[in-house]
């Protein structure tokens, strides 16, 4: 069994956080100007480029370390069925591999990350795949 070089902590705050950014849809009312309360704030479900979710998790996961971010890849990959358990090193040589072609590793890695659907999902496949518990309920990452 692989150990990891990022923590279960680390890994359930993204699931979180990821999952509450695949929720979002596309901007349905681009010119609303009417008051939030009057359209029972259902902007707030509208993907734009002011998202705060979205910045959260992208400011998380670049302040990651390089291991930390491979192994964020190769969970998504592994939950994603790109190969089992057996196959962790071959995985994480090729996101080893991957993030050496990018002129700017952490900024691609989290725009990688952040273009892939149903991100939350995959990694915690991946992390059931390894067998590792995540499903603290944490809404704040721990250090």
């Amino acid at each position: 069994m692989p150990e990891l070089a990022i923590s279960a902590d680390k890994v359930a705050f993204i699931i979180e956080k990821a999952r509450e950014f695949d929720v979002k849809e596309s901007d349905s009312d681009p010119d609303s100007g009417s008051n939030p309360a009057d359209d029972d704030e259902i902007d707030v479900l509208e993907d734009n480029n002011s998202d705060p979710v979205a910045a959260e998790l992208g400011s998380f996961i670049r302040a990651l370390n390089e291991d930390e971010q491979v192994d964020l890849v190769t969970l998504m990959w592994l939950g994603r069925g790109d190969g089992d358990v057996e196959e962790w090193d071959d995985l994480r040589a090729r996101a080893v591999e991957a993030r050496s072609e990018y002129k700017s590793p952490r900024r691609e890695t989290v725009r990688y990350l952040l273009g892939e659907p149903m991100l939350g999902d995959l990694l915690a496949d991946g992390m059931d795949e390894l067998g590792i518990d995540w499903s603290d309920e944490r809404t704040t990452p721990v250090s």
